[in-house]
Protein backbone atom coordinates (compact mmCIF):
# COMPACT_ATOMS: atom_id res chain seq x y z
CA UNK A 1 0.00 0.00 0.00
CA UNK A 2 1.12 3.25 -1.07
CA UNK A 3 1.48 5.89 1.93
CA UNK A 4 -0.38 9.41 1.32
CA UNK A 5 2.20 11.57 0.27
CA UNK A 6 2.81 15.58 -0.68
CA UNK A 7 2.95 15.87 -4.12
CA UNK A 8 4.25 19.06 -5.06
CA UNK A 9 3.02 20.39 -8.96
CA UNK A 10 3.88 23.29 -10.70
CA UNK A 11 1.30 25.02 -12.91
CA UNK A 12 2.09 27.38 -16.34
CA UNK A 13 0.17 27.97 -19.21
CA UNK A 14 1.29 30.92 -22.23
CA UNK A 15 -1.17 30.04 -25.02
CA UNK A 16 -4.99 29.62 -24.42
CA UNK A 17 -7.08 26.55 -23.99
CA UNK A 18 -10.32 25.62 -24.48
CA UNK A 19 -10.33 26.98 -20.95
CA UNK A 20 -10.07 30.32 -22.23
CA UNK A 21 -6.68 32.88 -21.71
CA UNK A 22 -3.64 31.14 -19.44
CA UNK A 23 -5.14 32.61 -15.84
CA UNK A 24 -8.58 30.54 -16.31
CA UNK A 25 -6.33 27.79 -17.81
CA UNK A 26 -4.33 27.64 -14.73
CA UNK A 27 -7.20 27.75 -12.64
CA UNK A 28 -8.97 24.86 -14.38
CA UNK A 29 -5.79 22.52 -14.24
CA UNK A 30 -5.59 23.50 -10.62
CA UNK A 31 -9.39 22.42 -10.05
CA UNK A 32 -8.62 19.18 -11.99
CA UNK A 33 -6.20 18.15 -9.72
CA UNK A 34 -8.43 16.81 -7.22
CA UNK A 35 -8.41 13.57 -9.36
CA UNK A 36 -5.17 13.06 -7.64
CA UNK A 37 -6.51 13.25 -4.67
CA UNK A 38 -6.66 15.90 -1.46
CA UNK A 39 -5.57 19.31 -2.39
CA UNK A 40 -4.10 20.93 0.38
CA UNK A 41 -2.75 24.14 -1.56
CA UNK A 42 -2.87 26.39 -3.94
CA UNK A 43 -0.91 29.23 -4.69
CA UNK A 44 -1.95 32.55 -6.16
CA UNK A 45 -1.64 33.03 -9.52
CA UNK A 46 1.69 34.55 -10.96
CA UNK A 47 2.96 36.44 -14.38
CA UNK A 48 6.44 35.22 -15.64
CA UNK A 49 8.54 36.55 -18.36
CA UNK A 50 8.65 33.40 -20.82
CA UNK A 51 11.52 31.23 -20.67
CA UNK A 52 13.30 30.54 -23.13
CA UNK A 53 12.90 34.36 -23.77
CA UNK A 54 10.85 35.34 -26.14
CA UNK A 55 7.34 34.04 -26.17
CA UNK A 56 4.18 35.21 -24.46
CA UNK A 57 4.39 35.79 -20.74
CA UNK A 58 3.39 32.43 -18.61
CA UNK A 59 0.73 32.40 -15.33
CA UNK A 60 2.62 30.38 -13.61
CA UNK A 61 0.94 28.49 -10.02
CA UNK A 62 1.81 26.01 -7.78
CA UNK A 63 -0.29 23.15 -5.61
CA UNK A 64 0.51 20.58 -2.82
CA UNK A 65 -1.09 17.55 -3.47
CA UNK A 66 -2.11 14.50 -0.33
CA UNK A 67 -1.93 11.55 -2.71
CA UNK A 68 -1.41 8.02 -2.37
CA UNK A 69 -0.82 7.17 -5.83
CA UNK A 70 2.25 6.47 -6.96
CA UNK A 71 5.02 9.16 -9.03
CA UNK A 72 4.50 7.26 -12.42
CA UNK A 73 0.14 7.41 -11.92
CA UNK A 74 0.51 11.32 -10.70
CA UNK A 75 2.55 12.03 -14.12
CA UNK A 76 0.33 9.57 -15.81
CA UNK A 77 -2.61 12.16 -14.79
CA UNK A 78 -0.78 15.30 -14.96
CA UNK A 79 -0.26 14.78 -18.90
CA UNK A 80 -4.16 13.46 -19.18
CA UNK A 81 -5.03 17.09 -17.85
CA UNK A 82 -2.60 18.68 -19.91
CA UNK A 83 -4.33 16.58 -22.92
CA UNK A 84 -7.83 17.70 -22.07
CA UNK A 85 -7.04 21.41 -22.05
CA UNK A 86 -5.16 20.99 -25.32
CA UNK A 87 -1.32 20.55 -25.01
CA UNK A 88 0.39 18.99 -27.46
CA UNK A 89 3.92 17.87 -26.87
CA UNK A 90 5.66 19.19 -30.11
CA UNK A 91 8.93 21.52 -28.84
CA UNK A 92 10.77 21.05 -25.70
CA UNK A 93 10.39 24.51 -23.48
CA UNK A 94 7.93 26.22 -26.32
CA UNK A 95 5.11 27.80 -25.86
CA UNK A 96 2.15 25.81 -24.72
CA UNK A 97 -1.60 25.77 -23.51
CA UNK A 98 -0.78 24.23 -20.21
CA UNK A 99 2.46 22.35 -18.53
CA UNK A 100 1.91 20.53 -15.58
CA UNK A 101 5.21 19.39 -13.69
CA UNK A 102 5.52 16.72 -10.86
CA UNK A 103 8.12 18.74 -8.69
CA UNK A 104 8.34 16.44 -6.30
CA UNK A 105 6.49 13.27 -4.18
CA UNK A 106 7.75 13.42 -0.53
CA UNK A 107 11.14 13.05 -0.24
CA UNK A 108 11.51 10.50 -2.61
CA UNK A 109 14.93 10.87 -5.27
CA UNK A 110 14.40 9.12 -8.45
CA UNK A 111 15.92 7.14 -9.95
CA UNK A 112 18.63 7.79 -7.67
CA UNK A 113 20.53 10.16 -5.91
CA UNK A 114 23.67 9.79 -8.80
CA UNK A 115 20.62 10.03 -11.74
CA UNK A 116 19.18 12.92 -10.13
CA UNK A 117 21.83 14.73 -9.89
CA UNK A 118 23.65 14.20 -13.15
CA UNK A 119 20.16 15.95 -14.69
CA UNK A 120 20.23 18.49 -11.61
CA UNK A 121 23.71 19.29 -13.28
CA UNK A 122 23.16 19.22 -16.77
CA UNK A 123 25.25 21.80 -18.71
CA UNK A 124 22.87 24.55 -19.62
CA UNK A 125 23.21 24.73 -23.34
CA UNK A 126 22.29 20.73 -23.32
CA UNK A 127 19.26 21.39 -20.91
CA UNK A 128 16.51 22.25 -23.74
CA UNK A 129 18.02 19.61 -26.03
CA UNK A 130 18.08 16.39 -23.84
CA UNK A 131 15.21 14.92 -22.10
CA UNK A 132 14.99 12.13 -19.47
CA UNK A 133 13.70 9.02 -20.67
CA UNK A 134 12.24 8.48 -16.80
CA UNK A 135 10.77 10.52 -14.09
CA UNK A 136 13.12 12.55 -12.50
CA UNK A 137 12.49 13.41 -8.80
CA UNK A 138 12.60 15.83 -7.41
CA UNK A 139 12.37 18.15 -10.13
CA UNK A 140 15.89 18.95 -11.92
CA UNK A 141 15.60 22.58 -11.88
CA UNK A 142 13.35 23.32 -9.35
CA UNK A 143 15.90 25.09 -7.04
CA UNK A 144 17.40 27.34 -10.66
CA UNK A 145 13.60 28.85 -11.54
CA UNK A 146 12.30 31.45 -9.76
CA UNK A 147 8.96 30.75 -11.86
CA UNK A 148 8.67 27.88 -9.83
CA UNK A 149 9.70 28.67 -6.12
CA UNK A 150 7.67 32.12 -6.04
CA UNK A 151 4.08 30.74 -6.04
CA UNK A 152 5.22 26.98 -4.41
CA UNK A 153 6.87 29.21 -1.00
CA UNK A 154 3.14 29.93 -0.78
CA UNK A 155 2.15 26.12 -0.47
CA UNK A 156 5.27 24.40 0.83
CA UNK A 157 7.79 26.92 2.47
CA UNK A 158 8.84 23.94 4.65
CA UNK A 159 9.46 20.78 1.95
CA UNK A 160 13.04 20.15 2.09
CA UNK A 161 14.90 19.29 -0.59
CA UNK A 162 16.35 15.63 0.04
CA UNK A 163 19.89 16.11 -1.65
CA UNK A 164 20.29 19.75 -1.56
CA UNK A 165 19.10 19.95 1.85
CA UNK A 166 17.50 23.49 1.52
CA UNK A 167 13.61 24.50 1.97
CA UNK A 168 11.91 25.86 -0.56
CA UNK A 169 12.15 29.18 1.26
CA UNK A 170 15.70 28.79 1.37
CA UNK A 171 16.06 28.03 -2.32
CA UNK A 172 14.04 30.97 -3.00
CA UNK A 173 16.22 33.50 -1.01
CA UNK A 174 19.89 31.93 -2.70
CA UNK A 175 18.19 32.70 -6.18
CA UNK A 176 20.20 35.99 -8.08
CA UNK A 177 17.52 39.04 -8.14
CA UNK A 178 17.52 38.80 -11.79
CA UNK A 179 15.99 35.03 -11.47
CA UNK A 180 12.77 37.11 -10.35
CA UNK A 181 13.05 39.62 -12.63
CA UNK A 182 9.03 40.69 -13.66
CA UNK A 183 7.37 37.73 -11.50
CA UNK A 184 4.53 39.23 -10.22
CA UNK A 185 1.39 38.22 -8.67
CA UNK A 186 -2.27 38.64 -10.69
Amino acid sequence: MIPVLPALIALGSNLPSMAGPPGPTVMAAMDALADLGRVAGRSRLYRSPAWPPGGPDYVNAAALVGTALAPEEILDRLHGIEAALGRTREERWGARTLDLDLLAWGEEVRPDAQGQRAWRDLAPERQGKEAPDRLILPHPRMQDRGFVLVPLAEVAPDWRHPLIGRTVRDMLEALPPSALDGIHAL
